[in-house]
């Protein structure tokens, strides 16, 4: 089900290799079937090998983003990804709570892969306050989870205690990701009345720079296009996996999950279909 006339939006980082942040962001919209839209919150420097450095946009340019992306075109979801200090924190919640917010996913991020932080440690405190609570979804990995609730995560039984601490924080549900356990990723779906297990097998590829940042801005789309969370959560659970499965070798290091393998797809099947023609 794709509908390129319904907008989602992304409030987020850059990252100038594309496979994270606001460009994995856009991507993910588009090869779900939504009209992406975007905030800038930050410039990032980075390739497969690691984040060098990172500047921040001005409180004022962020809010003027999202106040004329609302005012024009208003987003049936919102992703809110790399947020990495107090004041941009406050001024995202601020300016949000002038519109009616449909699907608000917040993925907390705060380290990426290659260890740069991404977010101040004095961030954490509002982006806990202000911004989880505000969140339809919360959508953090077992570090983000350990750091946001304290609790050292080394079962599925630790990320259900885990995912009912940061849902006693407001939002109307978490999904504690635990692709960083051992064994099958199993993901938890934790709601006031909700619990439900994801389960599927773990694919030994090293390319999966962005997934985090992926899979929320899928479960977004899908929110987006009208799905129920169970639904959203699986179907964009089993397109990250695919994702993955298709993911490449680009640059030196760890390289990108293939947002549009759809496309390969159809090209190959298309390619088939020709050659059976032409037999």
């Amino acid at each position: 089900m794709r509908n390129y006339k319904i907008p989602t939006l992304t409030i987020a980082g850059s990252d100038s290799s594309g496979g994270a942040g606001i460009q994995a962001d856009l991507k993910t919209f588009s090869a779900i079937g939504t009209y992406g839209m975007s905030v800038i919150t930050a410039i990032t420097a980075q390739n497969t090998q690691g984040v060098f450095d990172v500047e921040e946009l001005s409180q004022n340019i962020i809010k003027k983003q999202i106040e004329v992306v609302f005012e024009d075109i208003k987003p049936k979801s919102t992703k809110i990804g790399m947020v990495s200090s107090p004041e941009i924190i406050l001024e995202i919640s601020n300016t949000l709570k002038k519109y009616d917010v449909e699907n608000l996913v917040v993925d907390p991020v705060m380290i990426s892969k290659s260890g740069y932080s991404l977010l101040k440690p004095e961030a954490k405190a509002k982006l806990i306050k202000y911004l989880i609570p505000m969140a339809y979804i919360v959508t953090p990995n077992v570090p983000e989870a350990e750091e946001i609730t304290g609790i050292k995560i080394n079962t599925v039984e630790d990320m259900k205690i885990a995912g009912i601490k940061i849902l006693s924080m407001g939002p109307k549900y978490v999904l504690m990701k635990g692709g960083h356990l051992e064994g099958d990723a199993i993901d938890l779906l934790i709601g006031e009345e909700t619990f439900e297990i994801f389960k599927s097998k773990r694919l030994n590829r090293k390319n999966t720079h962005g997934t985090g940042c992926t899979i929320s801005s899928a479960i977004a789309s899908h929110l987006a296009l009208g799905y129920n969370i169970k639904d959203s959560v699986k179907l964009s659970k089993e397109y990250i996996t695919s994702a993955i499965e298709n993911s490449f070798d680009i640059g030196h290091g760890v390289g990108p999950v293939h947002h549009f393998y759809k496309l390969d797809e159809k090209n190959t099947k298309g390619e088939e279909k020709q050659l059976i023609l032409a037999e």
